[in-house]
């Protein structure tokens, strides 16, 4: 018997957000929700312990990277990704094909799979349908995704349909490859900016009765406005009693206008990666940390902020560590960040149990002042 369900609880009355709940094998998750990226079963620089800490309903592993390095036969020996990783709660693996179309300069996209050359060492692989879910059904996440071809932007419309096509009979052959009642098994909508494309693969999968559907095909280097449009022409066509997860976005206003939308669940690599940097997300706005100004700046990084780093560190120290070098610059940056999205999804679901969603939104928009990169 399924160990997943998702429940619908709260609307608002003036836009599509709204508030539900994931039940899975490893825990309850609220929604909307954003998922920390924990590439390689670690989100850098985070102990299991600190990901708990900061307050993360669930996280995501990478299939592919999983399936190089160490193997998904070893994760499975370890009894699945969470045991493997010490870690106990909720997780997602995507399906791959993202990492095969982004990283890979060399492919060959036949209707068997995708053969492509690693690139970690240029070794000759393999990726098809029913071997990334086998993957995905070893690693042992709770939610995984179908095997589907992450189309460029811009693209022809006669190319966005064939892959569609192409999307739609990978869909079919994963979800009859799929083994375990226990892992609920997500369809991933494509299309392009194309709204009868779009539409014609919403409808195909939901057809196929998925335990949710994901918003694929964003973030990859289409404006603001394309991917909104993008989320728009998808959603529409997803049932309501089905959770809806948009791939690879964390800007604030991006987190927003998705959940204004009507989306569940989000994830990026964003938060830690800017916080390498010293990029850092604030309440008072985006901030970099290197920056001389922070050097004698005694105060806490966000004052609204409870996370490990903003109740025991200061600007200047941070600024300090970043300008030495020093690793632990990273993991309290990273912290932060995290908690700091993680908050304000926090925020997002108080304020649509109040039915004041529309007016957060509009306050954080006001006091963060954003670029055009949204942060």
């Amino acid at each position: 018997m399924k160990k997943f369900k998702f429940d619908l609880t709260h609307k608002s009355s003036n836009t599509n957000a709204r508030c539900g709940i994931i039940q899975t094998p490893h825990g309850i998750v609220e929604t909307p929700i954003f998922m920390p990226v924990g590439t390689l079963a670690t989100v850098k620089f985070l102990s299991p312990e600190e990901i708990k800490e900061i307050g993360s309903g669930i996280i995501l592993s990478n299939t592919y990277h999983l399936w190089l390095r160490p193997g998904a036969d070893i994760v499975e020996k370890a009894g699945g990704v969470q045991k493997f990783m010490n870690y106990n709660g909720p997780m997602l693996t995507d399906s791959g094909g993202f990492q095969v179309f982004s990283l890979s300069k060399h492919r060959k996209i036949e209707e068997e799979g995708v053969t492509f050359r690693s690139h970690l060492n240029g070794d000759k692989l393999f990726l098809s349908p029913e071997k990334s879910i086998q993957l995905q059904n070893q690693i042992g996440a709770d939610i995984i995704m179908s095997f589907d071809e992450c189309i460029p932007y811009p693209a022809e419309y006669k190319y966005a349909k064939n892959s569609v096509e192409r999307t739609i009979r990978w869909a079919k052959r994963g979800k009859d490859a799929h083994k375990r009642d226990d892992q609920a098994l997500f369809g991933i909508v494509q299309g392009g900016e194309y709204e009868d494309l779009r539409e014609h693969c919403a409808k195909s999968l939901v057809e196929m009765d998925f335990d949710g559907y994901s918003i694929g095909g964003t973030s990859v280097g289409e404006d603001k406005e394309t991917m909104y449009k993008m989320i728009d022409l998808s959603i529409k066509h997803l049932p309501e009693n089905k959770p809806r997860y948009l791939m690879g976005v964390g800007a604030v206003n991006d987190l927003l206008e998705g959940v204004e939308r009507g989306v569940d669940m989000f994830d990026c690599v964003l938060p830690t990666r800017i916080a390498r940097h010293g990029t850092l997300m604030t309440s008072n706005g985006r901030i970099n940390i290197k920056k001389a100004i922070y050097k004698e700046d005694f105060s806490p990084l966000d004052e609204k902020c409870d996370c490990y780093t903003c109740r025991n560190f200061t600007k200047a120290y941070l600024n300090h560590l970043f300008r030495s070098n020093e690793g632990l610059g990273d993991r309290l940056c990273s912290i932060h960040n995290l908690r700091y999205l993680l908050n304000l999804m926090e925020g997002i679901r108080k304020s649509i149990k109040e039915d004041r969603f529309k007016e957060f939104k509009q306050e954080i928009y006001e006091t963060l002042k954003f670029d055009e990169r949204g942060f």
